[in-house]
């Protein structure tokens, strides 16, 4: 078998060596000559993540990627995309964010952005609703439906969808450190309809560690914040079939600083700790594997954004299969929402952020996501005004209608460029992957910092590239323009929002059975202390008996406590 192996090789080999060869004569000749009468415009080229990048590629540089681990699509290890047929059977879910004000105002969005084509809802919640807090709760002043829709009640996730099937229509909410109660009112509202809960489609993002990593969202230490997750994933696993429990998220470390590398292998480590907290329970991995999702940014380097979707569906399949024994084909298909990256959006010359956003979803359409948000253009001003979401959404209708990219699956699959990318960032995540289990996994490295100072030296080294202008941003430090700013329309919060949110919640406060709500908090309070008990199931008594989320949130503080992060600087 060995010298089979061997044989078979060595065309490989020596075509790689005849590569070479023609390659240093053309270095030694047409390119010295050229070189010496137009010089590059610099020394050494790297990519968005600071790495190399050579002037050409050739056969050489692939010779050690056998076919194999290209494959094909559908196929393990699913490095061309999840699915055989990809946009020819079914293009991506076109999934716009929207979330303001009150949910019947956030409804409203919903309702124009579905009849523009949207084909799957995405649910921004603001900043209390976020960090557990109610609308009426001091720490809310000035914050209520400011950055997000205000939710505190089970009516409110009632008219979030009021006139939607959600049935018909997946739908994702971001929201992390109280995820678990968004999704008991989510349950609770599709059992008050009837809905088969193994119709729902969606996800919640539900993502704490990649909070403790980079976005600092948190309110439960790492510990009961983690058994939370498990709970959510071991409820819908057998209960929604059709529903992820968990979008484990790129997006937000990528805003915090962080290479696409860093990005992309911070993640995979997170999602490998909640594969072990699961199967930890006795859950068998292929019973829960297949509903995991992932959430990734697309940033600006084209090629390097392409190459990191490629590289990590092959990295996490092979993870799967390896480490955990999946055996399901669906538990080791990565499948991934993208958003084009608001880190990218300038203030100066908003309009030109359109062709930012239209470049990055191509990209990540060519990368082979399953989901995708376009930002507006006026996203670096505020949330985005109906107009900015409208051309937003065009831009992912125009490249899916007009611009045939959809019609052959993975097309820069066999790219000297793309497979030497894919196959470099594959190995940067392996490496990171073993540092961090030589400083105790994922967890210790959260209570080391050890993420957040990999994303810091890596944000600061990129600042200094931009403000030395080695890195160019249109209209910021290049091509500025002197001239009057442009004028765009932007969103206009509705400033008795507020006012009418935390009235309606009062009222329902004063209404309900006081009985009911001081009986299913104690519940809760007694599952949480029961570290082996699923949460989750006395959490949906409690919403539907009226309880608040902030309510919920102060009950179980008094089981969990509350974390502080141990800075280093």
């Amino acid at each position: 078998m060995e010298d089979t192996a061997a044989e078979a090789g060595k065309p490989a080999a020596d075509e790689a060596s005849r590569v070479e060869a023609q390659v240093r004569d053309w270095q030694d000749n047409e390119l010295a000559k050229f070189l010496a009468k137009r010089p590059e415009t610099r020394e050494q080229y790297f990519s968005g993540s600071g790495a190399p990048v050579q002037r050409v590629y050739t056969p050489a540089d692939i010779a050690d990627v056998p076919f194999e681990e290209i494959g094909l699509p559908g196929q393990y290890p699913f490095t061309r995309g999840p699915y055989p047929t990809m946009y020819r059977g079914r293009t991506w879910t076109m999934r716009q964010i929207a979330g303001f004000g009150t949910p019947a105002e956030t409804n409203q969005r919903f309702q124009y952005l579905i009849a523009q084509g949207q084909t799957g809802l995405s649910v921004d919640f603001d900043m209390p609703t976020l960090m557990g807090y109610d609308s009426d709760d001091a720490m809310s002043l000035g914050e209520v439906g400011r950055e997000g829709v205000a939710v505190d009640v089970l009516e409110d996730m009632d008219k979030l969808f009021e006139g939607i099937n959600l049935e018909e229509i997946s739908v994702s909410m971001t929201i992390n450190p109280s995820a678990w109660i968004l999704l008991a009112m989510y349950i609770a509202v599709a059992r008050r309809r009837g809905y088969d809960l193994n119709k729902l489609s969606g996800t919640i993002q539900n993502d704490i560690l990649k909070e403790y990593i980079a976005q600092k969202e948190w309110i439960y230490p790492p510990e009961p914040s983690m058994r939370i997750v498990r709970d959510t994933i071991t409820y819908t696993a057998t209960r929604m079939a059709r529903y992820n429990p968990i979008n484990i998220s790129g997006y937000h470390t990528s805003e915090a600083g962080a290479s696409a590398l860093q990005e992309i292998a911070f993640t995979i480590a997170a999602a490998r700790e909640y594969v072990r907290t699961v199967v930890a329970t006795g859950m068998d991995v292929d019973t829960f594997a297949p509903r995991l999702s992932f959430f990734f940014v697309c940033q600006a380097d084209f090629f390097e954004e392409i190459a990191k979707f490629r590289a990590a569906r092959r990295y996490y399949a092979r993870m799967m299969k390896e480490e955990f024994g999946a055996s399901n084909p669906d538990s080791m298909r990565m499948r991934f929402h993208t958003q084009t990256a608001a880190a990218t959006l300038t203030k100066p010359q908003p309009y030109i952020n359109i062709v930012r956003t239209a470049i990055q979803a191509l990209a990540a359409v060519l990368g082979g996501t399953q989901s995708l948000h376009t930002n507006g253009l006026d996203e670096a001003y505020t949330i985005p005004s109906e107009f900015a979401m409208k051309l937003a959404l065009r831009t992912q209708q125009i490249i899916a209608e007009e611009t045939n990219v959809t019609q052959v699956i993975d097309p820069l699959g066999g790219s000297y460029y793309i497979e030497r990318l894919t196959a470099d960032i594959e190995a940067g995540i392996r490496r990171y992957l073993d540092i961090i289990d030589e400083l105790g996994g994922t967890l210790a490295c959260i209570e080391s910092n050890y993420f957040q100072k990999e994303i810091a030296d890596f944000a600061y080294e990129f600042a200094q590239r931009k403000a030395s202008s080695d890195r160019t941003v249109i209209g910021v430090n290049k091509f500025v323009d002197a001239a009057e700013e442009q004028q765009i329309e932007v969103h206009r919060l509705d400033p008795d929002s507020e006012r009418r949110k935390i009235t309606r919640l009062k009222e329902v406060k004063e209404s309900r059975d006081q009985a009911a709500v001081e009986a299913t908090l104690a519940e809760l309070k007694r599952v949480a202390a029961l570290p082996d008990e699923n949460i989750m199931p006395a959490t949906i008594a409690a919403v539907e008996a009226d309880v608040s989320m902030g309510e919920i949130v102060k009950a179980l503080e008094t089981v969990f406590g509350r974390y502080t992060e141990r800075p280093v600087f």
